[in-house]
């Protein structure tokens, strides 16, 4: 069976979010401009903000988990 091949987008979310949770500078986005630059930058936001409000890594990892599976 293929596996469908995620959309740009959700891909640079995950990433981003993947980003937040390691603590990373968001100043470390790959993309410079775009929809893709914005979906990034929107998933860094997530996951620095899951963590300040006290989700712990194996909550974001399971959050991002889901993110991935579902279309």
């Amino acid at each position: 069976m293929k596996r469908q091949k995620r959309n740009q987008s959700a891909r640079a979310f995950g990433k981003g979010y993947q980003a937040g949770i390691s603590g990373r500078s968001r100043s470390l986005c790959p993309h410079e401009t775009g929809n893709a630059r914005q979906e990034w930058l929107s998933g860094w936001r997530e996951a620095r903000t899951d963590q300040w409000d006290g989700y712990n890594m194996a909550a974001q990892v399971q959050k991002l988990s889901n993110l991935n599976h579902h279309p």
